[in-house]
């Protein structure tokens, strides 16, 4: 069950097409507050298209996404009718190649979006260190660096930082640890699963792995070919009869088994 009943979003039979290729067909999904909704999918599935839709950076072909605004009565709009730039300012994205501004201090990447919104200076200041903290970087040690004096595990953990900087009741995450090694990625989804737990925030999450699903998952919804195939817990995924379902168990069991796959 989801952590409450209130939708934070929801996708109201939603299509998108380029070209007359369809990349998402006729999705209904409604995602609830505080929860942590992992879409598992093959390349191309169709997952990272959702993602865009619900910050705006793609306009639904057909259908409607409602995004919950925390600030205001009336609870829901459409995201063809909220100001896009305000919109994304109360999302969090966090994606694999990160994009950290290269000429930007980790202070500054940080603290980019609570400037923008007028924060002033000194709570612009309070704000980096306390999120450097929660993302286990000593702020004496890391504030004034530059993203190419980090590592790879230490940029994704200021992409974290800079993602919840400005408190968004909703992150996005695409494939966040999937180029790094095993053991940061490991590390980095303990400290996640932490962290969405402690702050309650509704999380989005893309993955091709099945396993760092069934980690971070409080349901998971499987795409294949733009559709949603299934969605439910890991349990119930695991009772699935889907071809698509059988085929990613069959690649845990093999995992689980040692076999190379």
């Amino acid at each position: 069950m989801p952590p409450t009943s209130e939708i934070a979003v929801d996708f109201q039979d939603v299509s998108f097409q380029i070209n007359g290729r369809y990349l998402l067909s006729h999705l209904n999904l409604t995602i609830y507050q505080g929860e942590a909704l992992v879409l598992l999918g093959r390349s191309g599935s169709g997952k990272t298209t959702t993602l865009k839709l619900i910050n705006h950076l793609l306009v639904p072909t057909q259908g409607q996404i409602f995004v919950r605004d925390p600030s205001g009565e009336d609870m829901y709009y459409s995201t063809i009718k909220w100001d896009a730039i305000k919109l994304r300012r109360r999302i969090g994205y966090v994606i694999q190649d990160i994009g950290l501004f290269p000429h930007f201090s980790v202070r500054e990447n940080i603290g980019l979006v609570p400037s923008l919104e007028k924060w002033t200076p000194q709570r612009i200041e309070e704000r980096v260190y306390q999120m450097l903290k929660l993302v286990d970087l000593e702020p004496e040690i890391f504030a004034h660096r530059y993203p190419h004096q980090l590592s790879g595990g230490q940029r994704q953990r200021v992409g974290v930082a800079r993602a919840l900087a400005a408190d968004p009741p909703i992150l996005l995450m695409d494939e966040p640890f999937g180029a790094l090694d095993p053991i940061t990625r490991l590390e980095l989804q303990q400290q996640f699963q932490h962290l969405q737990k402690q702050l309650g925030k509704t999380v989005i999450f893309v993955t091709h792995d099945i396993q760092e699903a069934f980690f971070l998952a409080n349901r998971i919804g499987l795409m294949c070919a733009g559709n949603l195939v299934f969605l439910g817990t890991k349990e119930e995924l695991l009772q699935s009869e889907h071809p698509e379902a059988r085929a990613f168990i069959a690649c845990l069991n093999a995992w689980e088994n040692g076999e190379t796959i």
